[in-house]
């Protein structure tokens, strides 16, 4: 990084803002010539309402230089050889939370347009400081807004329980990304971890479970007793925390689903009047059938909680879940069977609207927002709840909330669930059992490329959509050297998908950045994953590959010829007769062939189950050399083959998987 900062103070104002190890990329910004020495001798001179932004720059400033800046505020006119200047000015025409930035050799000034745009300029100034060598920021202009207000990460303290150093450390890694929202799931059928002092049973009884599975088998039991919870002065903690550093936490409370834990402590919150009823803090991962009673006990209870709850966080928002809220129970009650009949609704979707909409009004009352993963709209949405979308990809869920007036924040767990593998699932578990996951694929290029608006919404509509989020959900982070490993680096493609306009968004700038941003994690010993970069589309030896068959997410034709072992073709539809892949050499081929079709990544094998190996001279005279079986075909080449085809021979409702053909002498 020091040569690369070194070269940028000898260019001209011509450098692209891709130059600079930045991330989020800023909006706007030209380099200029030489830098900006960081010395025993500099100093922040600040607004007089910037005090705590200026007071924790200076900290920051020391523990990277050793040298611990002198802080003036401006309207007292002290001399400062040296100086970092901060200030407010709101006729800046940027949006909330934006600032420039303008570093010369003889000064730093940050103008945020309010208070979050100065704090975000800081953010910036420490990403443009070298971790090593001379401590100087390069020259430069630099004006910046963010895309998105909800710029979020969200952390599940449910299934695991972090301690409070760990939270607060990674709120200050999502300050460091200019994220601004930390939702922080705080209830689940395995642990409550909040205490309510009004319910004591909630963290005696239900933040305890008796054991928990073990890696690499989900459906195993440690027989160890597990647990923790936060006390209210702990949660009073990192609010302030997080407030001193421009975070808002959104607390959950997830209901009336996942709500075992909280039912095991107060039975008759639950639906005690269905059979075998016999609730429990629940040791596996999964949805469980325990769900809060539509009765007005409960919703006593739920405004007794959410009390308490208010009274902690200062949020706007408060998220109540809502989530997988099993109907089954509801279904055998017959005091929720009653309570149907009362109000007129027809099945479980419109009791599960019926208890959100009860909530929103409890909230209401008290001056806050009800916001709710998507499954909130079943039955019917609450009038002015906002919608966390996170199922598949999120779209339908998002385009209908917002035709209908509501705001929406794009979850998608098919993009941005930091659970699922950020490596080939393979080379992962080849490490250790510690390394599994729920599943599923999610490499740092994939989180980047993701557009949070649908398509198809007006202008209007789209201010709806509020931003973006991504998820930390723990069933298999055991410790929290496994959630670094989990959200890092790919918290940093979170980061630019959410600040960074989309018409300056691009992997391979992205890239290049974030191994600079990468040294401050490996300087802060954060047991970061390494980057899955995407492997390029092309075949082996410059072959080419056509295909009647569509393409399944980003498994292209080339990678059943690259020679790569963890790379495969993945078609995306069913079979027909005659479908076809076929491979046109660079040059004419001979040899002994294997084609294998199938894999591990497909819960059907997907592997092919009528077919034939065909090979030709010329492109347009085909000779059959081997039929599939079972998913395999072993051939030898004829003489001058130009061509090879997998020609389909019957039809097949599962896709098709071709793992590598490989070709020997």
């Amino acid at each position: 990084m020091r040569k690369a900062l070194a070269a940028l103070a000898l260019l001209s104002a011509s450098v692209t803002a891709a130059d600079l190890p930045l991330i989020p990329l800023p909006k706007e910004m030209t380099a200029g010539e030489g830098s900006f020495p960081v010395t025993a001798e500099t100093g922040i001179r600040f607004d007089a309402a910037l005090a705590n932004e200026a007071k924790l720059l200076s900290s920051e400033l020391k523990t990277r230089t050793g040298n611990e800046p002198k802080t003036v505020r401006e309207e007292l006119r002290i001399m400062l050889q040296s100086e970092i200047r901060i200030d407010l000015d709101n006729t800046l025409a940027l949006e909330p939370g934006g600032y420039t930035l303008e570093a010369t050799p003889k000064t730093v000034v940050i103008k945020g347009k309010d208070a979050d745009g100065a704090w975000n300029g800081t953010r910036t100034l420490l990403q443009l400081l070298p971790l090593e060598g001379d401590k100087s920021i390069p020259a430069v202009s630099i004006k910046d807004e963010p895309r998105f207000g909800w710029r979020g990460m969200h952390l599940d303290v449910g299934r695991h329980f972090f301690p409070v150093e760990n939270v607060k450390g990674f709120i200050d890694w999502l300050a460091f990304h200019k994220l601004n929202t930390f939702h922080w799931h705080l209830t689940e059928d395995q642990g409550w971890r909040i205490e309510i002092k009004k319910y004591p049973k909630l963290t005696e009884v239900g933040a305890w479970r008796d054991s928990s599975p073990l890696y690499g088998n989900r459906n195993s039991d440690d027989g160890k007793r597990y647990g923790g919870f936060y006390t209210q002065e702990q949660i009073k903690e990192v609010v302030a925390y997080a407030k001193e550093r421009h975070i808002t936490i959104v607390p959950e409370i997830d209901m009336p689903g996942h709500m075992a834990a909280a039912i095991a402590a107060y039975p008759e919150f639950g639906n005690s009047d269905v059979p075998n009823y016999a609730p429990k803090v629940m040791n596996r991962w999964g949805v469980h059938p325990y769900t809060l009673a539509p009765t007005e006990e409960t919703f006593r209870f739920v405004d007794d909680v959410l009390t308490e709850l208010c009274a902690l966080f200062p949020s706007e928002y408060i998220h109540i879940g809502g989530d997988e809220a099993p109907k089954g129970q509801w279904e055998q009650s017959p005091r929720v069977k009653e309570l149907m009949k009362k109000e007129g609704l027809k099945n479980g979707h419109d009791v599960q609207s019926y208890f959100i909409k009860r909530v929103e009004k409890i909230l209401d009352k008290k001056g806050r927002k009800l916001v709710g993963w998507d499954e909130i709209r079943e039955g019917g949405l609450a009038p002015s709840a906002t919608v966390m979308c996170w199922q598949g990809d999120a779209v339908k869920a998002a385009v209908d909330s917002v035709r209908e007036g509501h705001d929406v924040v794009m979850a998608p767990n098919q993009r941005l669930y930091f659970d699922h593998y950020q490596r080939p699932e393979k080379s992962e578990l080849a490490k250790g059992a510690e390394f599994e996951t729920i599943g599923g694929f999610r490499p740092v290029s994939n989180v980047y490329d993701y557009e949070p608006v649908p398509t198809g919404l007006t202008p209007e509509q789209q201010k709806h959509v509020l931003g973006v989020q991504g998820q930390l959900w723990t069933e298999y982070m055991h410790d929290w050297k496994k959630v670094e490993y989990m959200a890092f680096p790919r918290i940093a493609a979170l980061a630019e998908v959410a600040w960074t306009p989309e018409e300056k968004k691009n992997y391979g700038s992205f890239r290049g950045r974030l191994d600079g941003i990468m040294k401050f994690y490996d300087a802060a010993k954060v047991n970061r994953g390494e980057p899955y970069d995407p492997p390029k589309r092309e075949t082996a030896d410059g072959s080419t590959v056509t295909t009647s068959l569509g393409i399944y997410q980003e498994h292209w034709p080339e990678f059943a010829f690259d020679g790569k072992p963890e790379t495969f073709f993945w078609a995306n539809r069913e079979l027909k007769e005659n479908d076809h892949f076929t491979v046109a050499f660079k040059g004419p081929k001979t040899g002994k062939v294997t084609v294998k079709t199938g894999g591990a990544a497909s819960q059907n094998g997907d592997k092919l189950e009528g077919g034939v190996l065909e090979a030709s001279p010329d492109g347009g005279t085909w000779i059959e050399i081997a039929e599939f079986e079972d998913g395999v075909a072993n051939a030898s080449l004829p003489s001058g083959t130009k061509q090879l085809r997998i020609r389909v021979t019957k039809p097949q409702k599962n896709w098709l998987i071709i793992e590598e053909i490989q070709i020997q002498p």
